[in-house]
């Protein structure tokens, strides 16, 4: 990756069955760089193709640290040698499993049972790394729509460079688009039953996934560092 523009701090799962249909879900494998070829699955209001645009260029996972500019002197080994040291303090954390929900418009899995462990590790790497990021320019503050939101999100916005963490923060896995309200009702339970083989039970974030964004906005996975602590 010669020119990378941002990084961005993920869960993604480990190779397996759960990380090949979402890859495949989504048209794009993260670990490898290449697109997937998408499954053609009955019932759906359109093709995959274009149930899942948006999702595609950032690959299957799930937010810890949102895309972010390195601070000014930081290169790719700086920030991968500080996020390989975070994950060696951190420990894993795990919840009863994920379920396919529609969140107002794009369909999505959400974690079941207990959060709490995963709030928590959230909000620990928003912390340990929010001095990696550069300070967010006012067209980026502004891409954030801070019309749209609380006076709590703003103060959260300018203070960790992104509105939805700490008690803001809501542990998802983005599957489609922002949808129209019947193509997202029709979506939901023909993706509910086609990954239900596959989803794990209990789920669990065992690792911080590294990923970088190349100069077409298409994300990769760059490093995997196992939660150790």
């Amino acid at each position: 990756m010669d020119q990378m523009k941002r990084f961005a701090i993920f869960y993604a799962p480990r190779p397996g069955p759960f990380a090949e249909a979402t890859a495949a879900l989504l048209g794009w494998d993260s670990a490898s760089a290449r697109p997937a070829p998408q499954p053609d699955l009955p019932g759906l209001p359109m093709p995959l193709a274009g149930l899942t645009t948006d999702p595609r260029k950032y690959g299957f996972h799930g937010t810890l640290r949102a895309p972010f500019r390195p601070a000014d002197g930081l290169g790719a080994d700086d920030v991968a040698d500080a996020v390989r040291t975070l994950s060696r303090q951190l420990s894993p954390a795990t919840c009863d499993g994920l379920s396919v929900q529609n969140l107002h418009g794009f369909v999505a899995l959400t974690p079941m049972g207990d959060t709490s462990a995963l709030n928590t590790l959230a909000a620990q790497v928003v912390r340990a790394t929010n001095p990696l990021r550069a300070p967010m320019t006012g067209a980026e503050r502004a891409r954030r729509r801070p019309e749209s939101l609380s006076p709590r999100q703003l103060a959260l916005l300018d203070t960790w460079g992104y509105p939805h963490v700490m008690e803001d923060f809501h542990f998802h896995l983005t599957l489609t688009n922002m949808l129209p309200a019947d193509h997202a009702a029709q979506t939901a339970p023909v993706l509910s039953a086609h990954l239900a083989p596959v989803l794990p039970k209990p789920f669990a974030i065992e690792d911080l996934c590294l990923f970088c964004e190349d100069a077409d906005g298409r994300f990769h996975l760059l490093h995997r560092f196992p939660l150790s602590g």
